[in-house]
């Protein structure tokens, strides 16, 4: 479990794209913190409601951009709206960003090391429109960064973030394609709680991180296991060019998981390894697997292990002799009533 600790001084902290799963979760935790004041606001525009900003900022927790949902609902794009945040906050101020982005920006490629750090560079997929903006996110909270002497931004790449409560579309999606194909090239997969992702925010605005932190449990899942936890059984494997067509015209008539763009991220791996944000505090609290399964509700029987799996087997076949034995007495006791007395 992650442990924060009250910021040396009092500290003035921004929260946009509050109303989302993570987003309430990083509210709820900061207004629990000693010496630490909360204001919140929705997707910020071109016009940056002033108003609605206090007069003095130290910390904005800039989540709207990976409140992915929330984007594709309103076709907006991941861009939007920072600029002018990041110069209006300039203004009150704030010498320290903490942006949410994504582990999708490093791309899905044959040739990614497995696994991937944060010195890798960044290969978003170009049928993928919102890893591609996220990138440009992160690039404009740097060049902010630059401006001015003495400012820190902290940049998160999680990995698919699920939580019985909070898993987005683009999470289920990427849950669904991991382990759809067969034999080796089956890519492993990575998932990673809500809570967690919320202390990671969390701990790197109260303490003020700089730099680019990936978010991920420990290790990862191979995509036969992934596959298992979800139920599913194997599947054909068809060639990349047909399964591709396939899967766009099912996500076309709403018969399938898998929006065009994404599939890449299903084919080749983006794993990352989580040392640089362990070495500042961060430690997960939940497994690939726990949070694959909250999130996805992945049938029970899933996670028992073989020798769960035995005696339950064993038990079942034990209750179906009992239940023939018990058949067995009422239907003689019946005939007994039917014989004729002598």
């Amino acid at each position: 479990m992650t442990t924060i600790d009250a910021p040396a001084q009092v500290l003035t902290v921004l929260v946009t794209g509050a109303t989302w799963g993570l987003g309430s979760r990083v509210v709820q935790r900061l207004q629990t913190i000693p010496g630490v004041t909360v204001h919140q606001i929705g997707r910020p525009g071109p016009a940056v409601d002033a108003a609605a900003l206090p007069d003095h900022i130290d910390t904005v927790v800039h989540l709207a951009p990976g409140d992915h949902d929330a984007l594709a609902k309103r076709r907006r794009s991941a861009v939007e709206g920072t600029a002018e945040l990041l110069a209006e906050i300039g203004r009150r101020g704030a010498t320290s960003v903490v942006l949410l982005s994504s582990a999708l920006v490093y791309g899905a490629w044959p040739n990614n090391p497995v696994p991937l750090t944060e010195d890798a560079a960044l290969r978003p997929d170009n049928a993928f429109a919102f890893a591609r903006q996220l990138a440009t996110v992160e690039q404009l909270v740097d060049d902010w960064r630059g401006q001015v002497p003495g400012r820190v931004t902290a940049v998160m790449r999680p990995v698919p973030p699920m939580a019985a409560n909070g898993t987005t579309s683009l999470a289920r999606a990427l849950a669904a394609g991991v382990g759809r194909r067969l034999g080796e090239d089956d890519v492993p997969g990575q998932f990673l709680h809500l809570d967690d992702l919320a202390d990671a925010v969390v701990l790197a605005a109260v303490q003020r991180l700089d730099g680019v932190y990936n978010v991920s449990p420990d290790g990862w899942v191979p995509g036969s296991r992934v596959r298992a936890l979800a139920g599913n059984p194997p599947r054909l494997h068809l060639p990349d060019r047909i399964a591709s067509i396939l899967d766009d015209l099912r996500w076309r008539f709403q018969r399938g998981p898998i929006p065009p763009g994404l599939r890449p991220y299903t084919q080749s791996p983006w794993i990352v390894a989580n040392d640089r944000l362990r070495n500042a505090g961060w430690s997960p609290s939940v497994t690939n697997e726990q949070a694959f399964v909250e999130g996805t509700e992945a049938r029970w029987w899933t996670m028992l292990t073989p020798k769960r799996k035995q005696e339950l087997s064993l038990g079942a076949m034990g209750l179906g002799g009992v239940a023939a034995l018990i058949a067995v007495v009422v239907a003689v006791r019946r005939a007994r009533r039917h014989l004729p007395r002598r």
